[in-house]
């Protein structure tokens, strides 16, 4: 336990470290090339960890304690005097178009590292889980549509899947604009193809509890098998009520049970329910009485018997997959990745701005180094990856029309543009004070969710 928040405290500090040094590289470059002083490029705030001062300037390169965050500080009148054989290197003295360059080119940067990372792991191959899905939820979406165990999703509205992240994806762009039903080609076990239509509103996926694909009832596929016992947890229900490793169990309260999905279905429900099971052991039927234990779960209370299987481990090769292209094919797929991701990521807030997606997708720094520890966890492709995918984040996020990111500064631009003159600066003062509520709130959100994650 100790162990991995480690490992996510390391994969999540690493992140931080490359996304900001990148980003406040993409301001401190233009700033250069575009003739302004800079006075210090800082990863991290607070207190300086290790300081060193560059050759060009004078520039102070600053590795700071608290890492979230960083910025870059440049020569301006407005924050200290300036000598007048250097006012003409201030940044409140450059043309718009200069000083607007050096403010969009921070999320620039991480635009662009998200098509260097995308492009690496399609070329060097992405490993993934083919988008197969399980048995769907009982009286759900997915099952009225008629979706059955080991359909492949091979489209979504005519967007091809390949892994079962493809096909999240697809689903949740085609959830903003549901007017009519989703046209999912799918490859039925028998390998026919077909064409599902699946009824949605933004509501069943954006503005419910838990995972949005979920919602709809699917669920990645896992090799159906008997619901043989092949582990037991200590002192769990199945293990006091006498269950052993190898009992096949047959029946539940006289209901047959011929897969473990079966079994599953049958017992969540039943927390705190005493349930009567038949069991096989080598050529004995042994009839016990276990009540499974109540585990909350979001908002709903499940059963667990503390039991599991092992069979399907040697079968879950089926659902491996791995996509890699040529250099020219992934760099043009790595900039439709990253901008799909980014319009993706700019309407899920405006959801979330108007109320109509639930604010239980906000996560905070906990959750994000948790994904980061799984990520690198799995493998370097999938760090890289997740590098991407955060990266888009951010920029997205710093551009934003809100005082203090890089979106309201532009934002105060385009209004000196128009009105020919800087914007008053009682007025920038206010905005900043309210862009720190604004973000302040936000981050205050992203905690509660993390906490709440970590309690549920």
């Amino acid at each position: 336990m100790f162990g991995n928040v480690i490992f996510n405290a390391a994969a999540f500090i690493l992140a931080l470290g490359i996304l900001i040094s990148i980003h406040e590289f993409g301001h401190f470059w233009v700033a250069r090339k575009v003739g302004i002083k800079v006075l210090r490029f800082s990863v991290g705030f607070g207190k300086p960890l290790y300081k060193r001062t560059g050759k060009v300037d004078g520039t102070e390169f600053v590795l700071a304690a608290i890492p979230l965050g960083g910025y870059v500080k440049m020569l301006d009148e407005r924050e200290s005097a300036v000598a007048s054989s250097e006012q003409h290197r201030a940044f409140n003295r450059q043309p718009l178009w200069a000083r607007a360059a050096v403010v969009v080119a921070g999320p620039l940067a991480n635009f662009l590292l998200a098509i260097a990372a995308y492009w690496i792991v399609m070329m060097m191959g992405i490993s993934g889980v083919a988008p197969l899905i399980n048995a769907p939820v009982a009286d759900s979406a997915a099952e009225r549509a008629g979706f059955v165990y080991e359909d492949r999703i091979v489209s979504v509205n005519g967007r091809t899947t390949a892994t079962w992240t493809d096909a999240r994806i697809a689903l949740l762009e085609a959830s903003f604009d549901a007017s009519a039903p989703l046209q999912i080609e799918v490859e039925t076990a028998s390998g026919n193809i077909t064409v599902r239509d699946l009824p949605l509103s933004q509501e069943q996926m954006l503005q419910s509890d838990g995972d949005a694909v979920a919602n709809l009832g699917f669920r990645a596929w896992w090799p159906e098998v008997e619901p043989i016992v092949g582990d037991l947890v200590a002192g769990g229900a199945g293990d006091e009520a006498g269950l052993q490793i190898g009992d096949q169990i047959t029946s539940v309260d006289g209901e047959p049970m011929a897969t473990w999905r079966e079994l599953v279905d049958k017992v969540q429900p039943s927390a705190g329910q005493a349930l009567e099971l038949t069991v096989a052991r080598n050529s004995e039927v042994i009839n016990l009485t276990l009540t499974p234990a109540a585990v909350q779960i979001g908002d709903r209370l499940i059963g667990r018997i503390g039991i599991m299987e092992t069979q399907s481990q040697a079968l879950s090769a089926k659902s491996q997959i791995t996509v890699k292209h040529a250099p020219l094919k992934a760099l043009g797929e790595a900039v439709a990745r990253t901008w799909n991701m980014s319009v993706l990521t700019l309407r899920m807030m405006g959801k979330l701005i108007v109320g109509q997606a639930s604010l239980d997708n906000i996560s905070g720094p906990i959750s994000i180094a948790q994904y980061a520890g799984e990520s690198a966890s799995v493998g370097i492709d999938h760090y890289i990856n997740f590098l991407a995918l955060i990266s888009i984040s951010l920029a997205v996020l710093n551009l934003l029309p809100i005082p203090m990111l890089d979106g309201g500064h532009l934002m105060y631009f385009a209004a000196e543009a128009v009105l020919r003159r800087p914007v008053p600066e009682r007025v920038q003062i206010w905005g900043q004070q309210l862009g720190m509520v604004l973000l302040g709130s936000l981050m205050f959100l992203a905690f509660y969710n993390d906490i709440g994650r970590l309690i549920q």
